[in-house]
């Protein structure tokens, strides 16, 4: 019987078999398209499967989503934005198997958990830096779901010192701030003409003047929530991880100077602040965990 892991990300969707020798070029990855989402999502499904019997899939999706009611319902996808009924259909794609669905935030906590950093603490806090800012909170050795299925949205938490409108509405919102899209229009604001967050990692790790004030920005924002969600949950250890993350000394000297600077508390002394050796697979790897985990547990 197969395992599948589903990844639905704002920009992409990811699929795999779950299985401990799965290699990265076994991943199935496509675009979210425009139109016809679903069927999209439905053919990289049955690609992953392929003739196998499918006892159970996991579910990784960018919120909001409805976890008792098995829906999604991510901003960025037009065709979902209203509500989506991921589960129900996944379940008639493959009539015995068992769906489980949870925000992403929460699958890349528990590929953390199994696989990574925060496997031999107890609370912790798992941070996506993508398109958006994500997040899972472990605590007492538990992943923290919350009532809906979305506790983790950590990109709208409020940043001291910034105002910037978010695409939820408001403002000062950390994804405003730290988000891709953001941190690209903000280097563009300043004269970069590099155009996309990829370019801009780039430039930062070559040391061009505005990809490293961005990412600096973007470090300083992201040190300040991490002050501030370390005295809530104390927490003990930060994994960051994400294709932003892997921009360099800007990055991360600023996240340490600003954890540094509001993280006074004595109790919070030994705060650890890393980067995730997950690489780009931890919240598909989560969806995997899923999978895999018993009904019930």
């Amino acid at each position: 019987m197969t395992q599948l892991a589903l990844e639905i990300g704002p920009a992409r969707f990811a699929a795999g078999r779950v299985a401990e020798d799965v290699g990265e070029d076994e991943i199935r990855r496509i675009a979210v398209p425009s139109r016809g989402v679903w069927d999209a999502c439905r053919e990289l499904l049955l690609d992953a499967a392929g003739n196998a019997e499918v006892s159970s899939v996991g579910i990784a999706a960018a919120g909001p989503i409805d976890m008792a009611a098995g829906i999604v319902a991510p901003a960025e996808i037009s065709e979902w934005r209203t509500g989506f009924a991921i589960v129900e259909q996944v379940r008639k794609l493959f009539p015995a198997a068992e769906v489980r669905l949870a925000f992403d935030g929460v699958c890349l906590a528990l590929a953390e958990r199994n696989f990574g950093a925060t496997s031999t603490v107890m609370d912790s806090l798992a941070i996506l830096l993508s398109d958006r800012v994500v997040a899972g909170v472990s605590v007492g050795g538990f992943t923290v779901v919350g009532r809906t299925g979305n506790a983790g949205h950590i990109g709208h938490m409020l940043v001291p010192g910034f105002d910037e409108r978010c695409g939820c509405g408001g403002r000062g919102c950390l994804e405003a701030v730290a988000g891709a899209d953001a941190m690209v229009r903000w280097a563009t604001g300043q004269g970069w003409t590099g155009g996309s967050a990829e370019n801009l990692v780039a430039g930062a790790l070559a040391g061009e003047e505005i990809p490293v004030a961005a990412m600096e920005r973007t470090g300083t924002a992201l040190g300040r929530v991490i002050a501030s969600v370390a005295p809530l949950l104390d927490i003990d250890l930060v994994v960051i991880g994400g294709p932003l993350a892997v921009a360099g000394s800007p990055l991360w000297k600023a996240i340490g100077a600003a954890v540094a600077t509001h993280a006074r508390l004595g109790f919070l002394t030994g705060l650890r602040v890393v980067p995730s050796e997950l690489g780009d697979v931890g919240v598909l790897a989560g969806a995997g965990v899923l999978a895999m985990t018993p009904d019930g547990d």
